[in-house]
């Protein structure tokens, strides 16, 4: 779509929705905000965010007479294609689009998009630096930080733009076509959001629909929704794998990543060269290192940048080491499935920070998964009676429950001694206690970098 001189609603005023309508201004078309909202300050948000005069900004509805005029909308990844808020646009046989699609409809360049419920963003950080040893042009964006509306406009035709997608974001595109995809997992997780797994599943799967067998994608040999779902991918699949040997792709033989290209056997790199910890980074590092090879990077230049990179933010990322305890900030272990593999890379008696906001998630396989590693788990937030009780059907009493995460964190710092690693890795959303779980893992390592060596 051609979107110049186009009346294009954005639904959601929060950072996506902005940087939509930015975008739409530079674009030349002719954007009006809408949140549902009552109490958001028009005024306000207008004169923070910059939002030109001659735009309008509508609150808890949009009139009528103006739904006639608009040729697109385009929504924020928080509001569902189920909310009610949307009915009125489908009702009215207005396109919608998410900011995904509204981006890919400005992008020059190629595209790697990424997604699965684990591991999404220390892929697509590593991905973002291998391509930049290769591409003189390079953007990475999406749920990794920056909106991919920020750096649309700015692609060329040479440029490689290497994109973090959530589910949220894929139910909403259309045209979207990565050269090179990849569903690194598939969990349970968003099940309030998607309401099945099969529809969880389902929009995950649809980063590759609009692919074709010039494209590529990279799936998960071990995890057998993708392997099923690869006899319906419409793109050239590449296999990764740390628990067996594909037929061709990417694989862990003990502690050696190798590959099978053209039915050769290549040893790449030994994980010992690596910065990153856990056979999950292991994996996370042979999606990168398929897409990378599959864009033409040179295999060595790939080895190198894998060997150089270190552990993103908040991802099973070291701290400090304070009397003898080490600290480690997991706050984007979000759901069971990251926490195991949160858990699953420590080498120490453990105590572990669980709970947060209820997404509707069971726990078990999390709490088998500590495996008697785990010393004491302190527990806070809107789960930690479930988490507790789920602790304890397993064997698991050694469970504490906090008021606040202050008090949890001094809890651990009482009970820990030398030898003792303390991991926030709460396989819970932060909502409810805190805006996001970058919030969450900085509060964390705030307090553990003011604590006496």
């Amino acid at each position: 779509m051609e979107l110049k001189g186009k009346k294009v609603l954005v639904a959601g005023c929060g950072k996506s929705g902005l940087g939509a309508a930015q975008l739409l201004i530079e674009a030349g078309a002719q954007p009006l905000l809408f949140d549902e909202n009552p109490d958001l300050d028009a005024a306000a948000l207008r004169r923070d965010a910059k939002i030109p005069e001659d735009v309008p900004i509508f609150l808890k509805a949009v009139p009528g007479e103006w739904l006639a005029r608009l040729d697109l909308a385009v929504v924020s990844p928080g509001i569902p294609v189920d909310s009610p808020m949307l009915a009125p646009f489908f009702d009215a046989g207005i396109p919608v689009w998410g900011e995904v699609e509204l981006a890919y409809c400005c992008e020059k360049g190629s595209v790697a998009a990424i997604t699965g419920t684990n591991g999404k963003t220390t892929t697509t950080a590593l991905t973002g630096e291998i391509m930049r040893r290769h591409f003189s042009r390079v953007f990475v964006v999406g749920n990794i930080g920056t909106a991919y509306t920020a750096k649309a406009l700015s692609t060329e035709a040479d440029s490689v733009t290497v994109a973090e997608i959530s589910s949220f974001q894929l139910e909403t595109i259309h045209s979207f076509h990565p050269k090179v995809s990849a569903i690194l997992n598939i969990t349970p997780d968003h099940l309030n959001r998607h309401h099945t797994m099969d529809q969880y599943a389902a929009a995950k799967e649809s980063i590759a629909k609009n692919q074709t067998e010039e494209d590529f994608c990279v799936l998960n040999y071990d995890d057998p929704r993708l392997r099923e779902f690869a006899g319906r991918c419409p793109a050239r699949v590449i296999w990764f794998s740390s628990r067996t040997v594909p037929g061709e792709g990417f694989f862990l033989d003990g502690s050696r990543i190798c590959r099978i290209a053209g039915g050769k056997r290549e040893e790449l790199l030994d994980t010992g060269e690596m910065r990153l910890l856990g056979v999950h980074n292991y994996e996370n590092a042979m999606a990168a290192m398929a897409i990378a090879s599959a864009f033409g990077v040179p295999m060595e230049e790939i080895v190198e940048a894998v060997k150089a990179f270190r552990a993103v933010e908040h991802r099973i990322e070291f701290v400090a080491e304070k009397k003898g305890v080490v600290y480690y900030n997991d706050s984007k272990g979000t759901n069971p499935d990251a926490a195991i593999r949160g858990i699953s890379a420590m080498r120490w008696p453990t105590i572990l920070i669980g709970g947060g906001y209820d997404k509707g998630s069971e726990y078990d396989e999390w709490i088998e998964a500590f495996g008697g590693k785990v010393k004491l788990l302190v527990l806070i937030g809107q789960t930690r009676e479930k988490i507790a009780e789920c602790a304890r059907r397993h064997g698991m009493n050694d469970v504490v429950l906090a008021d606040s995460f202050r008090e949890a964190l001094e809890i651990c710092t009482k009970n820990a001694v030398p030898g003792d690693a303390v991991l926030l890795s709460p396989a819970c959303a932060s909502w409810g206690m805190f805006p996001n779980y970058e919030v969450r893992g900085q509060m964390f390592k705030d307090y553990v970098n003011r604590l006496e060596e």
